[in-house]
């Protein structure tokens, strides 16, 4: 059983009224991502929203959503708790929560917890992890998940004060899509002190049970659950590979 460091639940300070109990609310559970870019046919607040009504009366613990109004809609229509991004365009892409101002923007529109994006390759050209997570910490009064894609990324998290750690881009390439990284997932587990949060290309109950196996905190659940076009693109694959046989 993983040992997480002292007093890691016992205290409120600089998380606000409910310090870290976010993290126990999720606890074992199912965090579902309720996201659509401009150019996806449920992009919108309102949209997104319906999408986390429908994961709330599924059982989930918590959303993860993007951008201030998706945030400030899904906390009133849900009452669940929201781990709050920001996707911005970077040099490499889609970076998350890149700052401080779009961490505050996320805080101000209700999100409980707030992720930041820890690829390496990503900060050098962004503001430092060990800059921005106390600031998030302290003057927001919010919990700060980093999302990794190397254990390497996990260990700067971990030392830079990150309160969580999901292995957002630490998924593995198949001829279906993304599909889970179990054994990186292990090793990003026993590098770190902090709960790790599986996430990225989880499509089936077994695959998130086998990542709690593992010693996972929680699992993030997204695109199998609240994009259709990309689940009805795999049964179709699935039909045309079967046609062609």
């Amino acid at each position: 059983m993983q040992q997480y460091r002292a007093s890691y639940f016992d205290t409120n300070e600089g998380r606000g009224e409910n310090g870290l109990g976010v993290l126990e609310e999720v606890k074992h559970g199912l965090i579902v991502s309720c996201q659509a870019l401009e150019d996806e046919p449920l992009h919108g607040p309102l949209l997104m929203a319906g999408m986390a009504y429908a994961a709330t009366q599924g059982g989930a613990q918590a959303i993860r959503a993007n951008g201030g109004p998706d945030i400030s809609l899904i906390k009133r229509i849900t009452n669940l708790a929201v781990f709050g991004i920001k996707k911005v365009d970077a040099e490499e892409g889609i970076c998350i929560t890149p700052d401080f101002a779009a961490a505050a923007e996320v805080a101000l529109a209700g999100a409980d917890a707030i992720a930041v994006d820890g690829r390496q390759q990503v900060r050098r050209r962004l503001v430092a992890l060990e800059e921005l997570i106390p600031q998030i910490q302290t003057e927001l009064g919010r919990i700060v998940m980093v999302d990794i894609k190397t254990v390497e990324d996990a260990v700067q998290a971990a030392r830079a004060g990150a309160d969580a750690i999901a292995t957002t881009w630490a998924f593995r390439m198949t001829s279906l899509g993304a599909a889970p990284d179990f054994r990186l997932l292990k090793d990003v587990i026993d590098a770190v002190d902090i709960p790790v949060i599986a996430e990225g290309g989880y499509w089936t109950p077994a695959a998130a049970c086998h990542a709690l196996d593992l010693g996972a905190w929680a699992v993030v659940v997204g695109t199998a659950i609240t994009r259709p076009q990309d689940i009805t693109k795999r049964f179709v694959q699935a039909l045309q590979r079967r046609s062609s046989s």
